[in-house]
Formats: structure tokens, sequence, C-alpha cells
């Protein structure tokens, strides 16, 4: 493997394109990026790869350039709860400058996905030396903060069905849920498997949802929306 000083031009070349694609980077020329290249750090996971985990040394950001990720924590009875679904050109961390923590936290893979490491020195000098680059840096933090004050919400007042509801809307592509096991729904909402296929069962028998092995087809969106409002 080439050490960071030894990147070729095309390597070093296409970092850059990744970077300035982000939207935390899309202020910043490439002039202004191009003394990053050689310390930020950019590697290729497969589908279920755990690339983070308790105990790993912190003070990392991470860019999800392609692909897709989530964040989970284990409960002490070995069960499995995202707390976040990180989307390709999205970014998360163990950065204590900008206030996020990942404590007890798993960082995996959903799908092939490529992702970029900045350590704290990067974004310590980015953020002094570029305003522009931290104020989207805490647009970022703090449209983060409120996804998670909503799934508190939802696990403290809304019942399962809506919130599986909802979940079924929003991961669904023209209809179609693909990909996703009860089990993987069960993690999403931080309930037992048993749980989401007893309401999966409940909305497929109300003519809502046609059920294959990881397909869900979503055959009623006005009636599976009016739950997800309840």
């Amino acid at each position: 493997m080439r050490s960071p000083r030894q990147q070729t031009g095309f390597e070093a070349g296409l970092k850059l394109r990744y970077l300035k694609a982000n939207e935390l980077f899309q202020d910043l020329t490439r002039a202004q990026l191009e003394p990053f290249h050689h310390t930020i750090r950019m590697a290729s996971c497969r589908a279920g790869h755990v690339f983070y985990q308790p105990g790993q040394a912190g003070d990392v950001m991470f860019l999800v350039k392609e692909g897709s990720a989530q964040l989970y924590r284990m409960s002490p009875d070995g069960r499995k709860l995202v707390f976040a679904s990180v989307p390709q050109g999205s970014m998360f961390g163990e950065m204590a400058c900008i206030g996020q923590a990942m404590y007890d936290c798993f960082a995996e893979a959903v799908e092939e996905s490529l992702i970029c490491t900045l350590s704290r020195d990067d974004v310590r000098r980015l953020i002094l030396q570029y305003p522009q680059f931290a104020l989207r840096l805490l647009e970022a933090v703090a449209g983060r903060m409120i996804d998670a004050e909503r799934q508190l919400e939802a696990l403290a007042f809304r019942p399962v069905l809506p919130r599986l509801a909802e979940l079924l809307r929003r991961e669904a592509r023209d209809g179609l849920v693909e990909g996703l096991s009860h089990q993987d729904l069960g993690d999403r909402l931080g309930v037992y498997r048993e749980t989401v296929t007893e309401a999966l069962s409940a909305l497929k028998a109300a003519g809502l949802l046609e059920i294959g092995r990881r397909r869900i087809r979503v055959l009623d969106d006005p009636r599976l929306q009016a739950i997800a409002d309840m």
C-alpha cells in the first residue's frame, strides 16, 4: 500500500474531486483543498463492514463519498439499535471540536461504499482558516441533532405501527423497499424483529403491503401515509 505522500496524481485529483462534491467543501477552491489531500484517507468498504467501533482511536471525521452507512449501538441484551442512517455525501465522526461523540457506537457500511477520513488536526485547520467551512459544518451538526431529537421523540411517544409506516415510505423507491430484512427494520426502529413481523403482517392484512424476501411493495401509499401521520 502506498503512503499518503506516494499517491499518484490521478489518486490525488480523484480525492479532491470527491471533496469538492461534498457540501462542506463546496465553497473552497481546489487550491485551498490541495494542502489537505495528503492527509485525508480514502478507503472502499464492502456491505456489512464495520469501519468504526468502540475503543477505536477517536478524533476522526468520516465522509461518505459513495454508498451509505448506518450508526448503531448494542444493548446489554445484544440488540442492535440503529440511531442514524448516513446517506451518500453526509459526514459524521468522533470530533470533540464540533460537539460530535460516538461513545459505544459502531459505524457499518450498508452497501459498497467509499469512505474518506479526516483527522482532528485537518478539521481544526479548516475551521480556523475557512469560516465558510465552519458555518457549513455547524449547519450539518445542527441538522443531525434535530434528526436525533425526532428519533428520541418517536421512541418515547409513538407506537410501532406509524413509525414503521413512516420508515417504509422513507425507504421506498417507486413504491418498493428492497434489501431490508425484518431484523434490519427492527434495528432501525429499536424494537425486536418479532414486533416488526407482527406490524408488517397487520399492514399486509389491511392490503397496504405485499411482502417478499427482503422486498416490500407499497400497494396503498395514501393509507400508509395516514398511518404514519397517526
